[in-house]
């Protein structure tokens, strides 16, 4: 069995914050409350002497209130504006509560495209460290704004993933509104169990990932298997949790059993750019 202990001494850290886990329920207004906790737990990870990467959702959340539209946008022009007024947005306030904590924080926005090129690629890995030996917190997010069906990640699970892949993280947290991966659907079946502790995934793993039942984020549990297999072949663990209550950060980092653990079990052959760019070829 797999000591949790273990992850008390990460170094490098990539915490993904989906859309459900930062905004109000009734509103869809941004939840400021949850935000400065969020970026007050992270402000403390990095004074432990950790790296700290923070890929949010919500850009386009904030933009489409921003803009006053009463509907998710529908259309690609549409939710790309919101997008470029929303990320502005969201990142202004990150960065005035960042400060708050005299913490510096920084933007990098991605596509696909940043992978598949290997010299953008070797670039944004050059990046990533450059700003971490700055002891600055990068916030990342899908550039959304110029993305189209053929260069969007099209989730920030998979994106978080490929962040912490590039970054050389040795945990990557993702956090939405499930508490884990279940053997069976929990919202319908009774019998269905948290499971603690994955070592390996595998094709059942997939046949188990029925999707959660969230209606605000992209990713399903399906994409959150995607981003394990990423993230473990890359010598990342992942844990799964829940973000409704952002102190689930500390307690991941000290050790205790919560949410669904992934372990990394590093594969010399995995290219992530051969497998970002063969998961484009069949999209």
């Amino acid at each position: 069995m797999y000591d949790r202990n273990k992850l008390k001494d990460k170094k490098r850290i990539v915490v993904k914050v989906g859309s459900s886990s930062l905004v109000h329920d009734g509103t869809g207004e941004l939840n400021l409350y949850k935000l400065e906790q969020l970026v007050r737990l992270l402000c403390d990870v990095r004074n432990q002497g950790k790296d700290v990467i923070l890929v949010s959702s919500g850009a386009i959340g904030v933009g489409r209130k921003a803009l006053g539209l009463m509907k998710r946008p529908d259309t690609l022009p549409l939710k790309q504006a919101c997008a470029s007024v929303g990320q502005a947005a969201l990142m202004m306030i990150y960065q005035k509560l960042f400060n708050e904590y005299n913490q510096l924080s920084s933007q990098i926005l991605m596509t696909k495209h940043t992978i598949i090129r290997p010299n953008s690629c070797q670039n944004a890995k050059n990046t990533f460290r450059q700003l971490l030996a700055m002891g600055v917190i990068p916030i990342v997010n899908e550039n959304d704004t110029i993305s189209t069906d053929e260069i969007e990640f099209g989730d920030n699970d998979t994106l978080s993933a490929v962040v912490a892949s590039l970054s050389g993280a040795d945990l990557l947290i993702l956090l939405s509104d499930i508490d884990g991966l279940y053997t069976d659907d929990p919202n319908t079946c009774a019998d269905a169990r948290l499971i603690e502790c994955i070592p390996e995934i595998d094709e059942h793993l997939y046949d188990m990932a029925k999707g959660s039942s969230s209606d605000l984020g992209t990713g399903g549990m399906v994409t959150k298997i995607d981003a394990g297999r990423i993230a473990t072949d890359s010598g990342c663990d992942m844990v799964i949790a829940n973000g409704r209550d952002f102190h689930i950060i500390h307690n991941i980092l000290s050790g205790e059993s919560v949410g669904t653990l992934f372990l990394a079990h590093k594969n010399k052959n995995f290219n992530l750019t051969e497998y970002i760019e063969n998961r484009h070829r069949h999209h």
